[in-house]
């Protein structure tokens, strides 16, 4: 039965010319078995309405206003030559069904209701019933008439209202299927993002460090082979510290591999920030560290932004500084945020780092700042000293700005 559904679903023309066959054929036993006295002197024009109602029904598909406007001409045509309606007029019906289900043109659907409504009632005028009648009775048998082809624009107009609301709801859905895939591409662009950022933290700040002290160790190796050893252990460490952050990071990548990932370790606080300036000053560099307020628990991404923040601007020190270069780092609590200043009294960075956003040929330092900060809704603002040297200073609100 399912093989009978699906060629009729891939055959409609042959359908309808095979039910177009079967009206013809009715109709014209029709026309020979009614008698001289149905279709005395018309036997020719009943025969070709016949026909042509036939073909209505045959192409009904495949040109529908075509064969509405055909069959409102043989309904006249029937009007003016005395043919009085037959069964091949069973086609009427079944056009304004059609015409009212197919998505055309509205002229085509109001014409078809207009016909339908007024075929019964010309009937009536063209060919009154015999017999001793009331006005009343023919207008009552005139709407009893009528009602079929009004049912079948109704029929056909409801089929047409659900095809287009169905349809609808399929545009809705894959809109919907589109929005939620070009949303996921936007999460995994800003994911990858951050991780380049955390991966840029990482290594720029650990990796530095590293070369420092390998080049103190190098230096100092015949002369003070305890302070060479000091430096390797700072090494050793540093780098433990930037394989674990690495491990974390790369763990995230993956999924159900928290075997191989290795252990996670907690995303760094403000509480490490002194941590991260005795680190900086066991590779050499002089850092004045200051707290001011009243400390307190502050949001993970404000505290994590903190971070990263002092960490590049320490990194940025050591690489663009000079020799002898000293910096601070100040934080200041206040009620709705959190303020960050680091300087350094170097040279500081080429001019051309901070015009361009932060991009020196080698890595996103300051770009990544900005993102960060702007993450969370607050302000950046990098560039050098009046008196020499790199300043940075940012405020991280507590709540991000609508």
């Amino acid at each position: 039965m399912q093989r009978l559904y699906d060629f009729i679903r891939r055959h409609p023309t042959g359908v309808d010319t095979f039910w177009a066959v079967v009206l013809l054929g009715f109709s014209m036993l029709w026309v020979v078995s009614a008698g001289t006295g149905s279709v005395e002197g018309h036997p020719v024009g009943y025969a070709l309405v016949a026909v042509l109602f036939s073909l209505v029904v045959a192409l009904r598909r495949r040109a529908p206003e075509k064969m509405l406007v055909l069959s409102v001409g043989l309904g006249l045509a029937q009007l003016a030559f005395g043919l009085t309606p037959f069964m091949a007029d069973f086609a009427m019906l079944v056009i304004i069904y059609t015409v009212a289900a197919h998505d055309g043109p509205r002229w085509a659907s109001r014409l078809a209701l207009a016909g339908g409504l007024s075929a019964a009632t010309l009937s009536q005028v063209r060919w009154p019933v015999d017999g001793p009648q009331s006005g009343a009775a023919q207008v009552f048998f005139t709407v009893i008439m009528t009602v079929p082809f009004a049912l079948a624009w109704v029929l056909g107009d409801s089929l047409r209202t659900r095809r287009a609301y169905f349809a609808q709801l399929e545009e809705r859905a894959s809109r919907l299927e589109q929005e939620r895939e070009a949303q996921a591409k936007v999460a995994v662009a800003a994911e990858r993002a951050r991780i380049a950022r955390e991966l840029h933290d990482v290594v720029a700040h650990n990796v530095s460090v590293m070369v420092v002290q390998a080049d103190g160790a190098a230096y100092v190796m015949d002369s003070s082979p305890e302070t060479a050893k000091q430096a390797l252990d700072t090494i050793s460490t540093t780098g433990r510290q930037a394989l674990a952050e690495m491990r974390r990071l790369l763990g995230i990548l993956r999924t159900g591999e928290h075997q191989e990932a290795g252990e996670y370790v907690p995303q760094p606080d403000v509480k490490q920030i002194e941590d991260l300036v005795e680190q900086v000053r066991g590779a050499g560099l002089t850092v004045d560290f200051a707290i001011e307020g009243s400390p307190r628990p502050l949001p993970s991404g404000v505290e994590l932004t903190a971070y990263r923040i002092v960490q590049e601007a320490l990194t940025n020190t050591r690489k663009h500084g000079g020799p002898d270069v000293g910096a601070s780092v100040r934080l200041v609590y206040f009620d709705d945020g959190l303020g960050l200043l680091v300087e350094d009294d170097g040279r500081g960075a080429p001019q051309e780092m901070y015009e361009d956003g932060g991009a020196d040929g080698r890595g996103h330092g300051l770009i990544g700042m900005r993102e960060r900060v702007g993450m969370v809704g607050g302000t950046l603002d990098a560039g050098p000293r009046p008196g020499g040297g790199f300043r940075i200073s940012a405020l991280l609100p507590l709540k991000p700005a609508h």
